[in-house]
């Protein structure tokens, strides 16, 4: 089969298709015929052997697809030959087959296209996580989303209004302001045009944000704190700009607000209970017409260096997809 492989640590826009046998499936996997493969930042990171988790040599970049499941190894069950599905698979992504746990595995609704369904597996459970498990986001409420054409972050907006709040964005450019707003946001602020403290401000009456969501880290999460409610949270979700902040004590304590991390990925060792309930809730949110994944383009698996550079250099809104 068709693949892309990583030998040795590369830039992106050394990555090469390669023909390599077929996957055997062990017992308590699933194979998956690969429809669509959605790309995030840290799968760049992962191919240069900068980010936390280095695969052994080789290996195939990749975490997230839609597909159709193909074969079954022995043990799995509440799956079939057939079935559509969405998956969250670590590495393995960018080929025309991938395995997958059953676990991490879950079957996409008719109205979910695989190219949906790809987009769907890291974003949003973590925007969904963060905004209601960890924030207690409520109706009426402000919510405060950086960086929102990103992927992450039109899921973030998408959730926040689903939940009833109103939602503030802050994007880099025209282009990507009406892309937040497409997706929701009652005002984007276009910080290539200066500072969202004020804005943000005004757009509360002076109150500030009372949720703040934050994949970018740097100077972001500092002006945030700026504009953050009394009884606010900030919420950590990443660090985009490459500079993790440092967020003195006592601002946390004059405006008693609380700051919360969110690492999605760590659920299925720490709370594996709530990931179904995750899922359960999405599919219904997408049912419903509450969320959409937004899509960039989609990408042949020859252009995987094109994909990738684009999502790298900020050009890109929404979700980067691959078509295997």
């Amino acid at each position: 089969m068709r693949a892309v492989v990583v030998d040795r640590w590369m830039e992106p826009s050394e990555l090469r298709v390669h023909e390599i046998p077929e996957p055997e499936v062990p017992p308590g996997n699933l194979l998956v015929e690969v429809r669509a493969a959605g790309c995030n930042f840290f799968d760049i990171l992962m191919v240069q052997g900068q980010y936390q988790v280095k695969p052994p040599f080789p290996f195939i970049p990749g975490a997230e697809i839609g597909g159709v499941v193909c074969a079954l190894g022995e043990g799995v069950e509440g799956f079939a030959v057939g079935d559509r599905v969405c998956a969250s698979v670590g590495t393995g992504a960018f080929a025309e087959r991938c395995l997958a746990m059953p676990g991490s595995c879950w079957q996409i609704p008719d109205a979910m296209s695989f190219e949906e369904g790809a987009a769907l597996p890291v974003v949003y459970p973590t925007s969904y996580a963060a905004l209601v498990y960890r924030a207690d986001l409520v109706p009426g409420e402000t919510l405060l989303v950086h960086a929102a054409a990103g992927g992450v972050g039109i899921s973030a907006v998408q959730i926040g209004k689903a939940l009833g709040a109103r939602v503030i964005a802050t994007a880099g450019g025209a282009e990507k302001c009406e892309v937040a707003k497409r997706a929701g946001a009652d005002l984007c602020i276009d910080y290539t045009d200066g500072d969202f403290v004020e804005p943000v401000r005004e757009f509360t009456e002076g109150r500030g944000a009372d949720v703040i969501y934050d994949p970018v880290g740097g100077d972001i999460t500092d002006k945030s704190l700026k504009c953050i409610a009394w009884n606010g949270r900030l919420l950590i979700i990443g660090f985009a700009s490459g500079q993790i902040p440092e967020i003195k004590a006592n601002r946390i304590l004059l405006k008693n607000i609380a700051v919360t991390g969110l690492h999605w990925g760590a659920h299925a060792k720490f709370e594996p209970e709530k990931i179904p309930l995750t899922f359960d809730a999405l599919f219904e949110l997408h049912e419903e017409g509450h969320i959409e994944p937004v899509l960039y383009r989609s990408y042949p698996l020859e252009e995987v260096p094109a994909a990738l550079e684009a999502l790298g250099s900020r050009r890109t809104y929404g979700k980067v997809i691959i078509a295997p």
